[in-house]
């Protein structure tokens, strides 16, 4: 078939399963289906750095090796791996039995085995400036400046590290580190975003921007389950792409959806009780399954006294952002706003769910308006008197949460205003340092504390460091964690690092997150993870009846 030809046979499978309009269970029953309300942009791994684009970029790709549910780093396309003495050079003994996906871009349309060759070209792809990979950080000041990818022959490739850099293992398991083909992305060139060819156990069916996303069961997967068959279950996932997620639920009360990913703040309490539990209401028709999620919701604060921004700005003083830290009531604020869908972030920046995560080796903030109040009035601001007002900008979706922490604020003398802007212009004015107060999240890109902690690292630019956190102490701290292997020194290591943190206060956490699924009945074997990747090797689906 040429390439025409299957381009004209794949929208037209499109066309005839956008056309039933959801009403296709007897001939898709077994096709996952999920709603994107905020769209795709790209099915290439180079540019996978949201959790839409993360979501099928899992489901058509593999990476050298992954992490499991436990947070483990365990196999996946390299079956073993050595680590030589020194901690710089990892020899990788991969499968021989990874076939990429059927695709004209090989000799007669048939996939081609997998070599160490297309991991060194995949990994010199991300760092190459041609391709303007948002991942091209993931190896800078890491990997060897002269030959850090190699294959030795077709089932050894090694990486080289300028220096011991323990989490490059969790690294290696992101999105952006999967595997591609030289000849796919040369064929396809810059279209190769929307015809991804890789080994993942789906393969790209078609995609109308906008629409829908179809994917079909890649017959030639090589995992297989316990009982020798083939991974994986599903016939194939289609995806969605409705942006009103109030469309997204009623599609999901009426089983056109086989599960919604967090609950909009407009329904949740409709669904759960303040405790976090479904209405009984609701108990026999939907699931609810949550995980720890390696996120954490804060608020940022811009350090650097000597930005223009920062001259006037009472932030300036590490006692009032202390203050701040402690005047309002987080418990009180994840109860009634987020219906105990979170944890109350009164530890370190670190979440729960990380080996290093401790909360009685880290203290953070509490709800302690005196405390708050002292720290103002030692700060020359007695009940706050003489305190200019301060702004704090966010996003329509956390408005809410916003709009609490001024009210707490004001009540013990720190006036905040609260300002709304879109998320693209809030990224954008942080990363440029035009913002002194700020919302923001870190969701793990890997798990490893050091993926958090970075955050802080003076030698980062924004991203990760758009507080523009700078200390010697810290810096120091950082850099011998991430050369360390022993876990119980590196560990050690991480929580000094987080609590010099939390002492100089730049960011004000709020919550450490969960995921939060509604999934329908039927659905059997589907797990959230602490990374919230969308995981679909084993799920199943008895009838939707």
């Amino acid at each position: 078939m040429n390439n025409r030809a299957f381009r004209c046979t794949s929208f037209i499978l499109l066309g005839l399963m956008l056309s039933a309009c959801y009403s296709r269970r007897q001939q898709q029953s077994d096709y996952f289906h999920y709603n994107e309300s905020s769209g795709i942009t790209s099915l290439d791994p180079a540019f996978a750095k949201n959790q839409a684009t993360m979501w099928p970029v899992h489901q058509l790709f593999n990476t050298l090796v992954e992490i499991d549910d436990s947070l483990r780093i365990v196999p996946s396309i390299a079956r073993s791996w050595t680590i030589s003495e020194d901690k710089t050079e990892y020899i990788f003994h991969l499968r021989t039995d990874v076939y990429f996906h059927d695709d004209e871009a090989f000799p007669g349309g048939r996939g081609r085995r997998l070599t160490a060759s297309d991991v060194a070209y995949s990994f010199y792809r991300i760092i190459d400036k041609k391709t303007a990979s948002p991942g091209a950080w993931i190896f800078n000041g890491k990997v060897d400046t002269v030959q850090p990818f190699t294959a030795l022959n077709d089932s050894t490739f090694r990486l080289r590290l300028l220096k011991p850099f323990h989490p490059i293992l969790g690294i290696l398991s992101m999105k952006y580190c999967s595997i591609v083909p030289k000849e796919a992305v040369e064929k396809y060139a810059g279209n190769f975003r929307r015809h991804p060819v890789g080994t993942g156990p789906f393969r790209f069916v078609a995609w109308e921007e906008g629409q829908a996303l179809v994917l079909e069961r890649n017959p030639d997967y090589f995992e297989k389950d316990e009982q020798g068959q083939r991974l994986p279950y599903l016939k194939g996932i289609y995806v969605s792409f409705y942006e009103s997620k109030a469309t997204e639920f009623l599609l999901f009360r009426q089983k056109q959806l086989d599960f919604i990913n967090d609950i909009e703040s407009s329904f949740k309490d409709e669904v759960l009780t303040k405790n976090g539990e479904l209405r009984s209401q609701w108990e026999n028709t939907i699931v609810l399954k949550t995980s720890p999620y390696l996120n954490v919701e804060y608020l940022g604060i811009l350090t650097d006294t000597l930005h223009p921004k920062m001259k006037d700005s009472p932030l300036r003083w590490k006692k009032i952002r202390q203050a701040i830290n402690y005047g309002f009531n987080r418990r009180k604020m994840i109860l009634y706003l987020r219906n105990s869908m979170g944890t109350p972030a009164e530890a370190g920046f670190i979440p729960p769910g990380l080996p290093s995560f401790d909360s009685t080796a880290v203290k953070g903030y509490s709800y302690q308006p005196d405390k708050a109040r002292q720290l103002l009035k030692e700060a020359g601001f007695p009940d706050g008197k003489g305190l200019q007002e301060i702004k704090l900008l966010t996003i329509p979706v956390y408005a809410d949460m916003a709009n609490f922490i001024a009210r707490e604020l004001k009540e013990i003398g720190i006036p905040i205003k609260v300002e709304v802007v879109q998320k693209s212009l809030l990224q954008t004015l942080t990363a440029q340092m035009h913002v002194p107060f700020f919302r923001g999240s870190w969701i793990a890109d890997y798990p490893d504390a050091e993926n958090f902690l970075s955050v802080f690292y003076s030698a980062n630019p924004a991203p990760p460091n758009y507080t523009r956190f700078k200390h010697p102490e810290f810096d120091k701290l950082y850099i011998q964690a991430i050369g360390e292997t022993r876990d119980s020194v590196r560990f050690a290591l991480y929580r000094k690092a987080d609590r010099l943190v939390m002492e100089n206060a730049p960011v004000v956490p709020l919550w450490y997150d969960k995921v939060i699924h509604l999934v329908q009945p039927y659905v059997k074997n589907m797990k959230p993870n602490p990374l919230n990747l969308l995981e679909l090797r084993k799920t199943s689906l008895d009838s939707r009846k």
